[in-house]
């Protein structure tokens, strides 16, 4: 069950407008490459260190191909793409790499990780 709680934010396009109320998300922890290491070997006949090992190279791997523009699929989980912010100009002559001003990761979940968003329960907490 996700845990909730409430945030009071004003509206970004009017900031004489009332304060809105709205429902957030809570952490209730963290999950690393140690831990998913551990519960995956447990799950398994694969040792540990060697669950870990294998999600380190993973995870370098995953780096490595976003580095080289490519879109990077882990079936049943999702995609992990480079997106960049960029300033807006008036021709698409004057486009070049130094418009660009920052760059993020996109994720597109999977079918499965879509699904488990419908049926996710949450409760109000007072946090």
């Amino acid at each position: 069950m996700v845990k909730i709680k409430t945030i009071e934010r004003p509206n970004p396009q009017d900031r004489l407008a009332d304060n809105k109320f709205y429902a957030q998300a809570i952490a209730t922890g963290t999950t690393d490459l140690e831990r998913l290491a551990y519960l995956v070997s447990h799950q398994s006949t694969v040792r540990e260190a060697d669950c870990y090992a294998v999600l380190i190279s993973l995870m370098h791997n995953v780096i490595d191909e976003l580095e080289q523009g490519r879109i990077v699929k882990l079936d049943k989980l999702g995609a992990f793409q480079i997106g960049v912010r960029s300033e807006g100009v008036a021709t698409p002559e004057e486009v070049t790499a130094n418009l660009v001003k920052k760059s993020h990761i996109n994720f597109r979940p999977d079918k499965r990780l879509r699904k488990m968003l419908q049926n996710v329960e949450f409760t109000h907490s007072t946090l």
